[in-house]
């Protein structure tokens, strides 16, 4: 935990905050902080800044809150992924969330089990959780947005549409395309990205033919078949490093 995130309703009128949950055990047995400490603070969607230990109880522990003026910057990386079985779901929502994704669409698949859908895990949204502790990882209070579509037609053919116009590069990853993604973009990345990650064993071809009827082009990671929780943070991982390396870095004679 490299930061301590607040709900915004838990910061009271004078700026301080009473935490008794495993935020105030991270600050007593981790940080090993004592009264007059100072930790690092963010508000869920809000401003980061530092906050001062003022009292520690067996209850819990009482902070001072100091804010910056900035909230945090919109991650410019939406995800469609096919439901993973739950325990993998936990992995890919906190990396995703450390990683830097605006928006996440759990979808149906062909290869998706559908009682995937039933866990507790969505049902009751504990994946909120796994959410936030991939903020207080990477040090960041954006939390994505996260909506569910237990029928796959629907959500290309009704909601893809609307998804679409705020990105303009979309991506289908798929096991056997011709493409690696720096070659299924403009480079240097910076635009908006809207990337869709399929289930164990991949898209079937209905599949990919829907999304590229909706202008979604496919790409590969070479001929290494990977796992979901693999797959995700090493695409999310390549989009941030093609956003940042210069565009000649990636020019050759052959592209």
């Amino acid at each position: 935990m490299n930061l301590i995130i607040v709900e915004p309703h838990e910061l009271q009128p004078d700026n301080t905050v009473f935490l008794g949950d495993r935020r105030a055990d991270h600050i007593r047995k981790v940080l090993r902080a004592l009264p007059g400490d100072t930790v690092k603070i963010g508000i869920l969607n809000g401003p980061q800044g530092t906050a001062d230990l003022l009292e520690i109880t067996q209850r819990g522990v009482t902070l001072q809150v100091t804010l910056g003026p900035d909230s945090p910057s919109e991650p410019e990386t939406d995800l469609i992924l096919a439901l993973p079985r739950p325990i993998m779901l936990k992995r890919v929502l906190a990396q995703s969330a450390a990683m830097g994704v605006a928006r996440i669409f759990l979808i149906n698949a062909n290869r998706v089990e559908k009682s995937f859908f039933h866990a507790s895990l969505l049902t009751n949204e504990s994946y909120r959780d796994f959410l936030i502790q991939g903020l207080e990882q990477a040090v960041d209070t954006w939390l994505p947005e996260v909506s569910i579509h237990t029928r796959f037609k629907p959500f290309v053919e009704d909601f893809l549409p609307e998804i679409k116009k705020e990105c303009p590069v979309r991506l289908v990853a798929h096991p056997g395309s011709q493409k690696s993604l720096p070659k299924s973009v403009s480079l240097p990345l910076q635009q908006r990205v809207l990337l869709a990650i399929g289930p164990e064993g991949g898209w079937v071809d209905f599949e990919i033919e829907k999304f590229l009827s909706q202008g979604l082009s496919p790409f590969s990671l070479g001929p290494r078949i990977l796992r979901v929780d693999s797959v995700v943070p090493a695409l999310l991982a390549q989009l941030t490093l093609l956003r940042q390396i210069k565009e000649q870095a990636f020019l050759s004679p052959d592209r």
